[in-house]
């Protein structure tokens, strides 16, 4: 009779000399393809981030050797170009700055105001046509600002707000951009209607509900509208150009162009060196606020 006792232990799967093997043969071929992942990534990043570099590096060479050299490394500093670039215009570059500062605020305020109020009623409200009015809404989003640019024009110039920044900053008291009200639907549709009808019991109406209720728990989706809203607003160069004639409104993108000169020799360093100083508040709203940028896509599942 066998003596089931003293027969051996079956060692363990890791501690087998096949298993082992495999174990160690697929280490080496992960790290490969993780290392071949990162160096990928690498350089599809240096790819991206390549312009941005090369034009702040620009901004520190003399104008002779900017389009001489497509490299990232200067033979010569020329630090005079952001002295330069920021007297050389007829106002000084900060009189620009705050004329686009001025804009964006309004346009910020406009549009987290008219859109969360706009949100709230295609959210919460039972109105006849609602469904109706939110599709032509929707459609709107692939209706190009190159349709309507004629029609508005012509509005604004018979009123006679062109040269101000009535035109730019008027619209977003009206809900005009489709794309934060849907943002804001789909936020408040996620917040459950219980909050609603407790306040309801406790005597709230509409307007208390949404103030005192809603807004404080749209923080995400009001953060991603400021930030979009700034940038866009920011980086206007169209709607700008159209409404805006006199040197005196000129914002930083047109600024931007009084650097170029069709006719005679335009000074490139120091429109790069402005460039990089318009480029400072854009950085420092998307480094406070990306958090609640990400966190206002995913919370109203658009990804």
């Amino acid at each position: 009779m066998t003596d089931l006792q003293s027969r051996p232990t079956p060692a363990p799967a890791t501690d087998d000399p096949g298993t082992a093997h495999v174990v160690r043969r697929k280490r080496p071929k992960r790290m490969v393809r993780r290392t071949a992942r990162h160096v990928v990534m690498i350089l599809a990043s240096i790819v991206m981030i390549y312009p941005l570099l090369w034009m702040v590096v620009s901004s520190l060479r003399p104008n002779d050797e900017i389009f001489r050299n497509p490299g990232l490394f200067p033979i010569s500093f020329d630090f005079s170009n952001y002295a330069r670039g920021w007297e050389s215009l007829a106002q000084p570059f900060s009189h620009y700055l705050i004329n686009s500062t001025l804009l964006v605020v309004g346009c910020v305020i406009g549009n987290l105001v008219a859109c969360s109020l706009t949100a709230y009623a295609f959210a919460r409200l039972k109105f006849w046509g609602r469904n109706i009015a939110f599709a032509i809404m929707l459609m709107t989003l692939m209706l190009p600002i190159h349709v309507v640019i004629v029609p508005q024009y012509i509005m604004f110039s018979q009123t006679g707000w062109v040269n101000t920044m009535l035109p730019l900053i008027l619209p977003k008291f009206l809900a005009t951009d489709a794309f934060f009200v849907f943002l804001m639907v789909q936020f408040i549709r996620g917040i459950p209607r219980e909050l609603d009808e407790a306040a309801r019991i406790d005597g709230c109406g509409h307007f208390r509900i949404f103030f005192q209720v809603i807004l404080p728990l749209m923080l995400p989706a009001l953060a991603t509208t400021t930030i979009f809203t700034f940038m866009w607003m920011w980086n206007d160069f169209f709607g700008s150009l159209i409404y805006l004639t006199t040197p005196d409104n000129f914002t930083v993108p047109l600024a931007l162009k009084s650097f170029l000169d069709t006719q005679g020799s335009s000074d490139w360093g120091a429109m790069f060196a402005m460039s990089v100083v318009s480029l400072i508040p854009l950085f420092l709203v998307f480094l406070f606020g990306q958090r609640f940028l990400i966190k206002g896509f995913a919370t109203t599942g658009i990804k």
